[in-house]
């Protein structure tokens, strides 16, 4: 049995305790430490994020956590509860990386040791007992697996939930840009920059960022959203995590080989994941889950908690933090090692369930075929030499934000179901369509509808689905018709994987019917019985308010066609336009 804890009530704050790197720049670290005698294990914290922001004063002055709803919710206050570290008897060292702030030097220029680096300066401190781990979580849990990549012999585990990207970092474009598509998180969260950066005249370019950055200017779907042409015409002098997707809109060469070598460098045991909401990100459910499967370590885990983001400042899930570093940095025996290596929250059911891999082992993947009348049913379609049935497709025209506040869309709609289904997992729509133009966006929606009671009949009044049916979105998927191009080895029927490079964009031929393979992010939900399963299909999303701006950062709109596009999805085809839902048996 462990042991009862020993708190400590007192604290000592030192701050911009300068930590030199091994190339001559000073970077700068705050500390927080139990004021008594001895040594203590280490939770240290870094991101690219302010971390004055961080402190205790800016937390004991909004006095209790924000929710996700709450106009005070400010999502880069994410470095953790340093009171309730230290009261546990660690020491909570809170750093900012090079190029940031009061840190010296260029952000990303001669970087690859500074973990290392640091730790190796945490560990020579009278106040540290030769233990560190890592928590926060966004920017702060991207910083724990270039650390842990760094191999440092003191860093024992890290905790890096809401994990950033996986393929290229933080903000690699396969997992910030699933699909290809373009979205606007990067502009909204540069509000909060604390890099130095300096806007003077638009300055000279090197001669392959010009020639792109030219091309860009000329893009009339970027020219539509001026917030972002804005940016392109400074030259890369502001939000550069916007300007250079614009840019280049496409994985960079190397980046799964050097992503593949990164990963295979990590050996300690972590836990990552996101809240179940994060499916907007993108960036930190995709790079959970992309560290689970590529990092081989026996002791790592995978979680999803409830749909809304954790309040601010950080200060939820630390008694799981507390108890990880309780295992591996005090030695405690609390049963971590036992832990199942997934754990989800089960929305529709409310209640946490576990599973010992991710997919789910026991998954029954289940084909569920689009049909006309909005139907959407594991009935598959008939070879046309087998019935007179003969599905034309279904239609939609989407107008361009410069002309409409509607979004169209296909909707299918299961019947209300007769028994509950509990879906658990990565998710894919397979379909063909055409286009009248040479490019869109696909955005595919999953959605749980009901509960629902009514009957569909000839009645007056029952002829179609009510309109005023409870709906709660569960997840997206997006895919850039001209990156439809996949890579059949890395490809699963439930995770295409799309190459995203510049030599494989293909531009769609207009009339022309080709095949779509979307991946839709990772849910886990329960279909009561009587709900039913809703699948759309668009092209469009928009911000909330004007002139770009949006009622979250991380709930950000996508860069969308600027042309009126017609779109046809052709629900008769031999091999069977479906979708791909992981359910597990009861």
């Amino acid at each position: 049995m462990p042991e009862d804890p020993t708190y400590y009530d007192e604290m000592i704050k030192e701050y911009d305790l300068p930590v030199p790197m091994r190339d001559g720049i000073t970077l700068r670290i705050d500390v927080y430490r139990p004021d008594a005698p001895g040594r203590f294990p280490v939770l240290y914290t870094c991101a690219m994020h302010n971390k004055d922001l961080q402190r205790v004063e800016v937390a004991e002055n909004l006095r209790v956590g924000q929710p996700a709803w709450s106009t005070q919710w400010y999502g880069i206050i994410e470095g953790g509860d340093s009171k309730r570290f230290v009261a546990n008897g660690y020491v909570h060292v809170i750093g900012q990386v090079r190029g940031g702030h009061k840190s010296e030097g260029e952000l990303f220029v001669n970087d690859e040791w500074d973990h290392y680096d640091t730790i190796e300066w945490i560990t020579r401190q009278p106040w540290c007992d030769g233990n560190v781990g890592m928590v926060g979580i966004s920017a702060f849990a991207a910083e724990q697996w270039r650390a842990a990549a760094q191999g440092h012999p003191a860093l024992k585990a890290i905790f890096p939930f809401d994990a950033g990207g996986c393929y290229g970092g933080l903000e690699g474009f396969r997992d910030q840009h699933p699909g290809g598509v373009i979205q606007t998180m990067p502009y909204h969260i540069g509000l909060f920059n604390s890099l130095r950066t300096h806007i003077g005249t638009p300055p000279e370019l090197p001669p392959p960022v010009e020639e792109a950055w030219r091309t860009a200017m000329k893009n009339s779907d970027y020219m539509m959203y001026v917030n972002l042409y804005n940016i392109l015409t400074l030259r890369g002098q502001r939000d550069p995590g916007m300007f250079y997707p614009l840019l280049f809109p496409f994985e960079r060469p190397g980046t799964i080989e050097a992503t593949e070598e990164m990963l295979a460098k990590i050996k300690i045991p972590f836990v990552t994941g996101a809240f179940e909401g994060a499916y907007t990100y993108k960036m930190h459910w995709q790079g959970a889950q992309h560290f689970f499967y590529g990092i081989d370590q026996p002791h790592k885990h995978l979680f999803a908690t409830p749909p809304a983001h954790a309040e601010r400042p950080l200060h939820q899930w630390h008694e799981e933090i507390i108890r990880w570093y309780d295992h591996w940095l005090k030695g405690i025996d609390n049963g971590v090692e036992d832990d199942p290596a997934v754990k989800m929250w089960i929305q529709g059911d409310n209640k946490w369930r576990t599973f010992d891999g991710w997919p789910v082992p026991e998954t029954k993947w289940t084909k569920y075929y689009l049909h006309s009348w909005e139907k959407l049913s594991t009935e598959g379609h008939l070879k046309a030499e087998h019935t007179y049935i003969n599905e034309p497709p279904d239609a939609f025209v989407q107008m361009p934000p410069t002309q409409t506040n509607k979004i169209e869309r296909l909707r299918y709609l299961t019947e209300p179901l007769a028994e509950d289904t509990l879906v658990v997992g990565p998710i894919s729509l397979t379909f063909w369509a055409s286009l009248d133009e040479e490019d869109t966006n696909w955005i595919i929606i999953l959605k749980d509808v009901g509960p629902d009671v009514s009957e569909q009949t000839v009645r007056p009044g029952e002829r179609e689905v009510p309109k005023d049916l409870p709906e709660r979105e569960l997840t997206r998927g997006w895919l850039k018709a001209s990156r439809r191009a996949l890579d059949p080895q890395r490809s699963k029927p439930w995770k295409p994987w799309h190459i995203l490079s510049p030599q494989t964009i293909q531009s769609v031929l207009p009339g022309e019917i080709n095949e779509y393979q979307v991946e839709i992010l990772s849910t886990a939900n329960l279909f009561k019985e009587g709900h039913r399963i809703c699948l759309e299909i668009t092209s469009l999303d928009l911000a909330e308010g004007v002139a770009g701006e949006t009622y979250a950062e991380y709930i950000p709109n996508h860069v969308c066609s600027s042309k009126t596009v017609l779109h046809k999805i052709y629900l008769r085809n031999t091999a069977g336009i479906h979708l791909l839902l992981p359910v597990i048996p009861e």
